[in-house]
């Protein structure tokens, strides 16, 4: 019995019965061992990943065996944990590790950490797009998007992203030379460089270690504001790597054109290939990351206690998985087995839910509308009259003001105006609330509306 080639045919049959992420969660994350007395031996990586397998797709299991080995089998069996899994290793599944577990020649140091890959990235409504462009550039490094600049918020998963680009690469292709750094790196590095006893070799060798790679990822770009000697040098690091076809990626917290500082030159060379945001993750990509996240911990929780907190904490990713952590750590001190919805708001208790990040640009607009008397198409359409453009301008001024948007993404919200647009509605109005007694109270009100209409949630 040709046992992984044929579970591959299982799964394939599976994918088509189930969700995106319940495959990618669950059933992907199986794998075959072994045939004991005609009976199929399946890993589960965790508890909570068996029970969710033997409570809600043991019926499609059993339908891609019936499929796939016919009258091969006997039945079927759902296992885990080391041990178990150590009893039924065969020799066949010898050299079946985990890609990034298998060492390679190169011994190349690209800082990347392995646990960052695609495979354990959750994909969303909020990131698919983004997903998608750098599982691009990963299976086609320099090939189209060059550079690829990433921007979105904290803890939102920039930073995976872009070593699960390098890990993949060097997967696929041992011998390329990939390089991850910070701008913070990078600039302590060119300071260090300039500093030396020995400036012109140090120099050089500053050079070589940026300029003789075959890709290079650049995290939190943003901090090279206002340092104009490293902004200088980064770009002819930049066209150096660009022209000799060397893939380039770069994360940031915004897009270029809203980095203060940068020069028109770095800014317009940050902006030649794709730029794409990542967003916050509505409830369903909550969901999944926290299940994700207790899959690889191995936690066991209810699932109450999952809605529970991506119902409740959602300003990042980071965040929601401390929280996790968090209620997990206190469910093991009060020596329960399974966190359950009490151990969640017992250990939270003194952890404040974010308002801010709950907020959305839609719930500021619908408030705006409301509080104006004013058609929502209106406001975000391209009327000019007045009585649309004030209301229009205060709503831009207020998502400002809140939540931490990049401009780029607030303008496009607004019928796709340019950025320019919303920094001027920002402005003009922070300098009339300044005079405008009426104007400022109506800004007092309408953020209470917008707080008390997501306490309303």
């Amino acid at each position: 019995m040709k046992l992984l080639e044929n579970w591959n045919n299982v799964l394939n049959l599976i994918e088509k019965e189930v969700t995106a992420v319940s495959f990618d969660l669950w059933i992907k994350t199986l794998k075959p061992l072994a045939v004991k007395d005609d009976e199929i031996i399946i890993y589960a990586p965790s508890v909570m990943a068996k029970n969710q397998c033997e409570k809600n797709f043991i019926n499609l299991i059993r339908f891609g065996l019936d499929s796939t080995f016919k009258d091969e089998y006997k039945g079927f069996k759902i296992i885990t944990g080391e041990e178990e899994k150590n009893k039924f290793l065969k020799e066949e599944l010898v050299g079946e590790l985990p890609e990034e577990n298998k060492k390679t020649t190169n011994n190349y140091r690209t800082n990347l950490n392995p646990k960052y890959t695609f495979n354990n990235f959750v994909v969303g409504k909020s990131n698919q797009i983004v997903y998608a462009a750098c599982k691009n550039v990963a299976d086609h490094p320099s090939c189209r998007f060059n550079p690829l600049f990433v921007y979105g918020g904290v803890g939102l998963g920039k930073t995976h992203l872009l070593h699960a680009i390098g890990n993949q690469i060097i997967k696929d292709d041992p011998q390329m030379k990939v390089l991850y750094v910070t701008c913070e790196q990078f600039t302590n590095d060119y300071i260090d460089a300039i500093r030396s006893n020995f400036k012109d070799n140090a120099i050089s060798v500053f050079r070589d270690k940026y300029r003789n790679v075959d890709v290079l990822l650049v995290d939190d770009i943003q901090f090279i504001s206002k340092k104009i000697e490293t902004q200088e040098n980064f770009f002819h690091t930049f066209n150096d790597l660009y022209q000799q076809n060397k893939q380039i990626v770069i994360a940031s917290d915004r897009p270029p054109k809203e980095i203060e500082t940068l020069s028109d030159r770095l800014e317009s060379r940050l902006s030649s290939g794709l730029i794409q945001d990542i967003g916050s993750p509505d409830f369903e990509t909550r969901v999944a990351i926290l299940i994700k996240k207790a899959q690889i911990e191995n936690y066991n929780v209810q699932s109450e206690v999952i809605d529970y907190l991506a119902e409740n904490y959602d300003s990042n990713v980071r965040e929601l998985e401390g929280c996790l952590s968090q209620v997990v750590f206190y469910a093991n001190l009060m020596g329960h087995h399974f966190a359950d919805i009490n151990d969640a708001k017992e250990a939270l208790k003194n952890v404040k839910k974010d308002e801010k990040a709950q907020v959305t640009m839609d719930k500021i607009i619908n408030v705006c509308c409301e509080y104006y008397n004013v058609n929502k198409q209106d406001l975000v359409g391209k009327k000019k009259n007045k009585e649309i453009v004030d209301p229009r301008q205060i709503a831009m001024y207020l998502i400002t003001e809140i939540l931490d948007a990049p401009l780029v993404s607030i303008g496009r919200v607004f019928g796709n105006r340019d950025h320019t647009t919303v920094m001027h509605a920002r402005d003009k109005v922070a300098r009339l609330v300044q005079d405008n007694i009426k104007l400022k109270n109506e800004i007092v009100e309408l953020k209470e509306k917008i707080k008390s209409s997501q306490n309303k949630k």
